[in-house]
C-alpha cells in the first residue's frame, strides 16, 4: 500500500462545519463524488450527522436517509473505491456495509452505541477509532489535559486490549488522535508534533486536520482559505508516515504530500 492514502470526505449534511448542505441534490452529490475519484481519493468517507463542535445529534432515520442513497450512487459510479461510513450508530453501520462501505468510522470509539461491537464482529474490514474529549455538543467548552499526547496514548492501548478481548483483529484497527475533537491549538500542535507515538503501535494512524478551526486560531483565516495550509500539513504528516488522511480537497493533498514525498531524505 502506498502511504498515504487520502480519504475524501463527503459530508451529506445540512450543517457541517465546513461544507454543510452542499451535496445534499442527487447531482451535486453526482458531481462531488466524480471529483473525489478524478482527483485521486483512495478512500471516500461518507458522514450523514455532523460532528463539529455544539452540534446537535441527529435520529437514526434521518442519518439513514442522508447516507444510505449516498453509498448506493456511489457504489454505481465506482463499484471498487474503499467506502467508509462516518458514523458512532450500529444500525447506521450495518446498512452502509450492506450496500457497499467497506470500513467503519466511529469517532466515539464504539463506546456510544453498545451494538456497535457486533457489527464490526459482523464484518471483517477496518474499523476507525478516535480518541474524542467528551461528545461534539461538549467537546470544545474547555478541553484540559495534563499530557494530551500520553492520556491519548492510555486511551488508544484501552480501546485496543477492549477490542482484542472481544475477538477483534488488532490488525484492522486504525488510530485516529482527533484533531480538534476536545483539543484547543496547544493540543492539536502537540499530536502533529508527535505522531511517531501513535506509529509505535505498529497500527495504521489517520489524521484528520482539514479545515478544522486551529488553523484559524493560529493565522488568523476564515474557512474558505484553509485548504492550503491543509495541504501544507498534510505534507508534513506524510513524512511522519501517516498512514491516512481524511481531507475536502484531495487534490491539493495530493500534490503536497507527493511533492513532501520526493524531497524526503532517507535516513543513512
Amino acid at each position: 500500500m502506498i502511504k498515504p492514502q487520502i480519504m475524501g470526505i463527503l459530508n451529506v449534511t445540512p450543517d457541517s462545519f465546513s461544507d454543510g448542505g452542499s451535496f445534499t441534490s442527487r447531482e451535486t452529490l453526482i458531481c462531488q463524488m466524480e471529483q473525489l475519484i478524478a482527483d485521486g481519493a483512495d478512500i471516500i468517507d461518507v458522514g450523514g450527522e455532523s460532528t463539529r463542535p455544539f452540534a446537535d445529534p441527529v435520529s437514526e432515520e434521518e442519518e439513514l436517509k442522508r447516507v444510505i442513497p449516498a453509498i448506493k450512487v456511489l457504489r454505481q459510479i465506482d463499484p471498487e473505491i474503499p467506502v467508509s461510513i462516518d458514523t458512532t450508530k450500529a444500525r447506521v453501520a450495518r446498512e452502509a456495509l450492506q450496500v457497499g462501505a467497506t470500513i467503519v468510522n466511529d469517532i466515539s470509539a464504539l463506546r456510544q452505541d453498545p451494538e456497535m461491537l457486533d457489527v464490526i464482529k459482523e464484518y471483517d474490514g477496518p474499523v476507525i477509532i478516535m480518541h474524542m474529549q467528551g461528545t461534539p455538543g461538549t467537546m470544545q467548552v474547555k478541553p484540559e489535559y495534563k499530557s494530551v499526547i500520553e492520556e491519548i496514548q492510555a486511551f488508544f492501548e484501552e480501546r485496543i486490549q477492549f477490542m482484542r478481548s472481544q475477538g477483534i483483529e488488532e490488525k484492522r484497527i486504525v488510530l485516529d488522535p482527533g484533531i480538534g475533537f476536545g483539543k484547543i491549538l496547544e493540543h492539536n500542535l502537540d499530536i502533529l508534533r508527535n505522531i511517531q507515538v501513535f506509529k509505535q503501535t505498529g497500527l495504521p494512524v489517520l489524521i484528520g486536520h482539514s479545515r478544522k478551526s486551529f488553523f484559524d486560531t493560529l493565522l488568523a483565516i476564515p474557512l474558505q482559505e484553509r485548504d492550503c495550509p491543509t495541504a501544507v500539513v498534510s505534507a508534513l504528516c506524510a513524512q511522519q508516515d501517516v498512514d491516512i488522511l481524511r481531507v475536502h480537497d484531495v487534490l491539493k493533498s495530493k500534490r503536497a504530500v507527493q511533492i513532501a514525498l520526493s524531497l524526503q531524505v532517507e535516513p543513512g
